[in-house]
C-alpha cells in the first residue's frame, strides 16, 4: 500500500488508500491546547523534568501574587529564580511555552489594591518585567474571585497587559482562568459578557469547571467537576445543578467564541463524609440530600487512588458523565461519597472539547497526579485521547472492508472515503457517537473491493 499524506481541515483525521495493507494518520489540530498548571510548590516533590511536554502544549507555573502597591510577590508559592529557570529550560527544550501565573484563589482585594489608577502603571510594568527576566513566554491572570463590581478595574488590567506584552519583539501571551459560574449573589450574565467584550485580548480563556459542588444550605451531593447534569434540580429551588456543559454554553450563549475557551480537567476529588441523622441519609452517592451538613474535603488524585480506590467500589455515572467512589462503613455516618475525574472523564473531556469546537483543556494541576517514577495516569490518559483517531487495522474480508480505530468515551466520529484524491468531494460512510468507554471501533465497508482498485478512507472528528 501507499500511504498518502491527509489535506488539513483543522480536525482529527485519518487517510488511507487500500490495496494493501497499511494506514497514515495525522494528530490532533495544532491549535488544540493542553494547557498544565506547575505550581511552584510542588517542584521539590515533582520536578520540571518529569513533566510529560508530550501530552502539553502550554505549562502555566503557578504563582506569583499581587502586593497591593502592585510590586510582586514570588515567594508566596515558591517561584524562585531556580525553580523559573528549571521549568523554562525544561519546556523549552520540549518546544513547549510557558506562562507564569499571576493571582490564585482569593486573590481579589490584592487585585483591586495593585489596579487602582495610582498602582495600574506600575502593577503592569512589574508583570512584563518579571516574565521577560525570567524567560517566561506570556502571563495567565487568575483573578479570584471576579465580581462584576470588580470588570472595569479587570477590564484596565487586561487591555494594558495586552498591550504591553504585544510591545516585546515576539509578542507574549495572555491567557485568563476564569470562573464557571457567576460568584454567588452577582449578575447572572455580567462576568460572561465581560469576557465576551475582552476575548479578543486572550490567547486562551480557561474556565475553571471543578469545585462545582459543596455541603451548601439546600443542596445536595453532587460531583466536583461532571462533564453534564443530567437534566437534575435542586429539590429545594429548581434549578439545574451545575456542570461543565452548563458553564460552556453560557459562555458561548453570552458572546464567546468556543475556540477561545478550555475546559478544566482536575487532578483531585472531594471526599464527602457525614451528613445523617440516619443511616438513610448517609452519603454514599450523588444527589442525596442530608439532615446534618457533611463536610466535603479535596483530596489529590494519587491519594484517591493509594487510600481509598477498590473496583468494588467505582461508579460511573452515564447521566453526568463523571466517576465517583461510593463506601458504606459500619458507622453509618463514616460513609463516604468521593467525586473525581478519573481516566475516563479525562478522555471524555477532550471528546467534549473537540465535539464543540472549544480550544482545548486546562488541568489543575499536574502534580496531583504524579506518583514518583511511575507514568501519571490521568496524563497518559489524555495523551492517548488526544490521538486518537488512529487506523489500528484495515482488512479485506470477501468483497468487504472492515476499518477499526480506536476511539474514546463521548467520541463523535464521521468515516469518508473516495476514489480518487483529486476530487473534492468526499462521500460519508458513516456518523457514529461513542456511547461507552470507548475502545477499538470496527467500521464495515459493504462491497469496497469490488472493482475498486483504490480507495481513500479518513476520520473526522467531531463530524
Amino acid at each position: 500500500m501507499s500511504l498518502n499524506a491527509g489535506e488539513n481541515d483543522g480536525k482529527l483525521m485519518a487517510l488511507l488508500l487500500i490495496g494493501g495493507l497499511g494506514a497514515a494518520a495525522s494528530g490532533p489540530a495544532a491549535d488544540f491546547w493542553t494547557t498544565g498548571y506547575y505550581p511552584g510548590y510542588e517542584q521539590a516533590a515533582m520536578p520540571a523534568t518529569n513533566i510529560d511536554f508530550t501530552t502539553l502544549t502550554h505549562i502555566i507555573h503557578f504563582s506569583v501574587v499581587p502586593n497591593s502597591d502592585g510590586t510582586l510577590d514570588s515567594s508566596a508559592n515558591d517561584i524562585s529564580a531556580a525553580n523559573s529557570t528549571a521549568v523554562v529550560s525544561a519546556a523549552h527544550a520540549a518546544g513547549r511555552k510557558v506562562l507564569v501565573c499571576i493571582g490564585g484563589a482569593g486573590s481579589e482585594s490584592l487585585f483591586q489594591a495593585a489596579t487602582s489608577a495610582a498602582n495600574l502603571p506600575v502593577f503592569i510594568g512589574n508583570i512584563t518585567n518579571f516574565a521577560a527576566t525570567r524567560g517566561y513566554d506570556g502571563v495567565d491572570l487568575d483573578w479570584e474571585p471576579l465580581p462584576s463590581a470588580d470588570a472595569q478595574q479587570y477590564t484596565n488590567l487586561v487591555n494594558g497587559l495586552r498591550s504591553a506584552l504585544n510591545g516585546f519583539s515576539q509578542p507574549k501571551l495572555l491567557t485568563a482562568a476564569v470562573g464557571a459560574y457567576p460568584p454567588y449573589g452577582d449578575s447572572a450574565t455580567a462576568d460572561y459578557l465581560m469576557f465576551a467584550s475582552l476575548q479578543t485580548e486572550f490567547d486562551q480563556i480557561n474556565i475553571m469547571t471543578y469545585d462545582l459542588s459543596g455541603p451548601y444550605a439546600g443542596w445536595v451531593t453532587w460531583f466536583n467537576s461532571p462533564i453534564y447534569d443530567g437534566g437534575y434540580r435542586f429539590p429545594s429551588s429548581g434549578n439545574l445543578v451545575p456542570s461543565v456543559d452548563g458553564a460552556v454554553q453560557s459562555f458561548i450563549t453570552n458572546g464567546l467564541a468556543a475556540a477561545k475557551l478550555g475546559v478544566g480537567v482536575v487532578f483531585y476529588g472531594y471526599l464527602w463524609t457525614g451528613g445523617g441523622g440516619t443511616s438513610s441519609v448517609c452519603i454514599t452517592q450523588p444527589r442525596q440530600s442530608w439532615t446534618n451538613a457533611p463536610t466535603a474535603t479535596a483530596i489529590r488524585y494519587s491519594d484517591i487512588m493509594a487510600g481509598y480506590y477498590q473496583s468494588n467500589l467505582y461508579h460511573w455515572d452515564t447521566n453526568a458523565q463523571a466517576a465517583y467512589l461510593g463506601i458504606t462503613n459500619a458507622i453509618p455516618t463514616n460513609n463516604i461519597f468521593l467525586s473525581y475525574d478519573d481516566q475516563r472523564t479525562c478522555q471524555a473531556k477532550i471528546s467534549y472539547a473537540r465535539n464543540f469546537a472549544l480550544g482545548g483543556v486546562m488541568i489543575w494541576e499536574l502534580a496531583q497526579d504524579h506518583q514518583g517514577t511511575q507514568a501519571s495516569p490521568l496524563v497518559q490518559a489524555l495523551k492517548q485521547a488526544l490521538a486518537t483517531p488512529g487506523w489500528t487495522n484495515l482488512q479485506k474480508v470477501g468483497s468487504n472492508m472492515n476499518l477499526t480505530f480506536n476511539s474514546i468515551p463521548l467520541g463523535s466520529y464521521r468515516v469518508q472515503y473516495k476514489m480518487n484524491l483529486a476530487a473534492s468531494a468526499w462521500n460519508t460512510l458513516l456518523v457514529t457517537n461513542v456511547i461507552g468507554a470507548g475502545g477499538p471501533l470496527q467500521i464495515n465497508d459493504t462491497g469496497a473491493v469490488t472493482n475498486q482498485p483504490a480507495r481513500f478512507y479518513r476520520i473526522q472528528s467531531p463530524p
